[in-house]
């Protein structure tokens, strides 16, 4: 290969980066060209890698907070907040327009639902559980070390087993914003994989590694078995809903493989 491939190869995995952490985050990153169809299923492999850069906000808040003495449960609280804010609360959206959907009788109420601004009781409820689980996991881990490792974990292997999803479940609609993001190829898939896995051998260790995965992968299959049941395929918000179920659930295992 010549210096011009290799310059070629950069320029695509930093044009992927720039859409896959904009994508899922706040973060002022936009592609210098326009988003095209199928660009964020091709660059759905560095969403492990956005996912990192939300962790570490949280790790930082956390930090901050324990530095000026403040105890573990405010100091949850303030780095769930600052990692709601850093990705624009767009999957807590998602799971909270998913459990709404969950009240409407055919496929076309249940995506009416969805695509609804105002939140129901459902969605409220989803939110508030959701909060609850993350919030009590990170003030039970409480020490700021184990926090910041747990955060990491967390929030890649919680991304990087989006492109999966989207390249198993089919979207609901032809118009949404999944169908308009692509099914990731399988390099990306299987890229987005390698991270979260790693990242979760590097935390957990090979047992809870298997434990986290095992449970990411029930979650997944939960959602999709849902998903295609009630709306026919996922959405951009069932994707959300995934992102925060597997959020909770990672965290949950880190309890006892981080602090235990």
């Amino acid at each position: 290969m010549t210096m011009t491939d290799y310059q070629k190869i950069l320029q695509d995995l930093l044009a992927d980066l720039r859409i896959g952490i904009s994508s899922l985050t706040r973060l002022p990153l936009g592609s210098e060209t326009m988003v095209g169809e199928g660009d964020i299923a091709r660059a759905s492999w560095s969403f492990p890698v956005a996912g990192l850069l939300v962790a570490i906000c949280g790790a930082i808040v956390y930090w901050l907070a324990s530095r000026f003495h403040i105890s573990p449960e405010p100091a949850a609280a303030l780095a769930l907040a600052a990692t709601t804010l850093f990705t624009g609360a767009m999957h807590e959206d998602g799971l909270a327009d998913t459990a709404d959907s969950l009240g409407g009788k055919t496929r076309g109420q249940r995506l009416e639902i969805m695509r609804d601004s105002r939140i129901g009781s459902f969605g409220a409820c989803a939110l508030v559980i959701s909060f609850l689980l993350r919030w009590s996991a990170l003030q039970e881990i409480a020490e700021p070390r184990l926090v910041t490792i747990a955060l990491i974990a967390t929030h890649v292997a919680s991304r990087a087993i989006l492109p999966a999803f989207m390249s198993l479940v089919p979207p609901a609609r032809a118009d949404g914003l999944s169908s308009g993001a692509g099914q990731p190829h399988l390099q990306s898939t299987v890229a987005a994989l390698a991270l979260g896995v790693v990242c979760l051998l590097f935390v957990f260790g090979p047992r809870g590694t298997f434990i986290g995965v095992l449970v990411l992968a029930l979650a997944a299959a939960m959602l999709a078995w849902l998903s295609i049941r009630t709306i026919g395929g996922q959405t951009g918000d069932v994707l959300g809903a995934l992102q925060q179920v597997g959020e909770s659930a990672i965290l949950l295992v880190a309890i006892s493989f981080v602090s235990g």
